[in-house]
């Protein structure tokens, strides 16, 4: 690492805000995982909600991703300043310490993980704590070496739905795994297409992303496609296990083929428009499919 840069990291341009240390937990990645193991949790309800583990669980489960999140920019706090997206991070940009840092997202792991453990069972609390781990020790170091990196961290990345799932359930069921699946589809067309928006920044730095050789995007909107399919046939498996009724199915498959066609566009275009339209459909997916869940199960139990 250059001087310069170490210059850059180790003294502060200004003093960090509550933004900063907001931004260190990735909110918006951390709502994305609170979204998806709500979704896990009212699946696995079919005998009504638990209000009281619902509610620890929706503490501990974004409190460890949220620790996570933070942990992961630490490790990486060297290569994210070398990246333009990345470099006014609070860490590369020196707003906030990195030995506070990575206090502050051990104190999130140990309470999140504190939480889940007696309040909703242990059970959820190692799926929580496996998640931080595979994320921080197998997918982040996995990213300056391979392009399977993505593939990868799929399964951290799904983790949370199954957590919810446990939570609700005590048990990891056929229905869990059907959801689990789900989400580690959704993931693969969701990262692929940030990837090829900021390609160019991903090829002048070490992280391994598949648009990195694909300079004809080919591979890439392929991946995407057979990924997006795989995501559909998994979100309706639950109707088939007896989980859902007509409602979710209908909405599942509604939001499935509204999601393939910002696919099919990047497809045919393998442009950067079409790439951010998928990523924001991507982001809309994960809510719109628990309101789909949601509002079946309000009309079964009416």
């Amino acid at each position: 690492m250059n001087l310069s840069r170490t210059r850059s990291i180790a003294t502060p341009a200004a003093p960090a805000t509550w933004k900063d240390w907001l931004t260190l937990t990735k909110p918006e990645i951390t709502f994305l995982v609170t979204i998806s193991s709500l979704a896990g949790f009212v699946m696995a309800s079919t005998g009504g909600v638990d209000g009281w583990t619902l509610f620890w669980a929706m503490i501990g489960i974004p409190l460890t991703s949220a620790g996570g999140c933070a942990l992961n920019q630490v490790l990486e706090v060297e290569l994210d300043a070398r990246m333009k997206r990345t470099a006014n991070r609070p860490l590369p940009s020196g707003r906030i310490d990195v030995s506070h840092a990575t206090w502050f997202a051990v104190g999130l792991i140990a309470a999140g993980v504190g939480i889940l453990c007696p309040l909703t069972n242990p059970l959820t609390g190692v799926m929580a704590a496996m998640t931080v781990a595979l994320y921080i020790w197998v997918y982040t170091p996995l990213k300056r070496k391979s392009t399977w990196n993505t593939l990868v961290g799929t399964i951290p990345g799904a983790l949370p739905i199954l957590g919810g799932w446990t939570a609700a359930s005590g048990d990891v069921g056929a229905g869990g795994w059907a959801l689990f699946g789900v989400l580690l589809c959704w993931q693969m067309p969701h990262f692929f297409a940030l990837a090829w928006m900021y390609r160019k920044d991903y090829g002048e730095s070490p992280f391994l992303m598949l648009p990195s050789g694909d300079e004809q995007g080919t591979r890439t909107a392929l991946q995407m496609i057979v990924f997006s399919v795989l995501m559909i046939v998994f979100s309706v498996l639950p109707v088939s296990l007896g989980l859902s009724g007509m409602a979710y199915l209908v909405g599942a498959l509604l939001l499935g083929g509204w999601f393939m066609v910002h696919v099919g566009r990047f497809w045919l275009t393998r442009s950067v428009q079409h790439a951010r339209a998928v990523l924001k459909g991507s982001v809309m997916y994960i809510p719109l499919l628990l309101m789909a869940i949601i509002l079946d199960r309000l009309l079964f139990v009416i």
